[in-house]
């Protein structure tokens, strides 16, 4: 099928990400760039890690850093971070409790090969959140605003979509690349449960953490699949809906 996917925020439901790819019949063929966001919120987050792994061995895979996965590889490299018990932090942490230190030692090792970013032959973005720098990614001055911000998707969603790129008003950072693929900040907050695209952002977030859904989208068609909302698949989880 030949087919480029990029696949939104997965947040531990590992039951979500193989439901998604039954649906859209991901094939070794098929190039997955995953935008980050493996762990934290339901009770999967190790097995993800294990699965994007082993994947990575039968596929081509381009695996993007999160917020998450930072704050997850800190923790497992000793450092504590408070907030990120509240934000998802204490499913993690009750998930790797039971196992070996084996086990997170190569989790160290998958999290600490993650790209903040990744830029295609024909100018098309794959980042987490966004970037603020008005001549791209490259530019950044602090990289970890590359899986923080959220000013790229606001200011795509406030941006009058009578006005194109030649216009003065015109975003410049919106102009350096073709497409701009992220996720980091749910589409639910707008109340849309499906893939959004603004401008020439495309984001992909569609909140598995919380009660949506987790999705796939094919970035030439831009056909997409979902899972089932994560707190079905989930009964007995309440993930990040606190």
């Amino acid at each position: 099928m030949n087919r480029t996917l990029v696949i939104g925020d997965i947040h531990g439901g590992l039951r979500a990400l193989e439901q998604v790819f039954e649906r859209a019949d991901v094939s070794t063929d098929d190039k997955l760039i995953f935008l980050g966001d493996y762990v934290d919120g339901w009770s999967e987050s190790p097995q993800v890690l294990d699965y994007l792994m082993a994947l990575s061995q039968t596929h081509e895979c381009i695996f993007l850093r999160g917020n998450h996965d930072d704050l997850l590889m800190e923790w497992l490299r000793g450092k504590e971070n408070k907030l990120w018990h509240q934000h998802g932090g204490e499913a993690t942490i009750l998930a790797y409790s039971i196992l070996p230190e084996t086990i997170k030692e190569h989790h160290i090792a998958f999290l600490d090969s993650l790209r903040n970013y990744y830029l295609d032959g024909q100018k098309r973005l794959f980042v987490h959140a966004g970037f603020t720098n008005l001549h791209g990614v490259d530019y950044e001055y602090y990289p970890r605003l590359l899986f923080w911000e959220r000013t790229l998707w606001e200011t795509a969603l406030a941006l009058d979509p009578k006005i194109g790129p030649d216009h003065i008003l015109y975003p410049k950072r919106f102009t350096v690349y073709n497409e701009i693929y992220i996720g980091h900040t749910p589409v639910t907050r707008i109340d849309e449960t499906t893939p959004q695209n603004r401008a020439n952002v495309w984001n992909i977030d569609t909140g598995a953490a919380f009660k949506g859904k987790l999705s796939v989208l094919d970035i030439e068609t831009k056909q997409f699949w979902q899972s089932d909302c994560l707190p079905d698949l989930y009964p007995n989880e309440i993930g990040r809906n606190k």
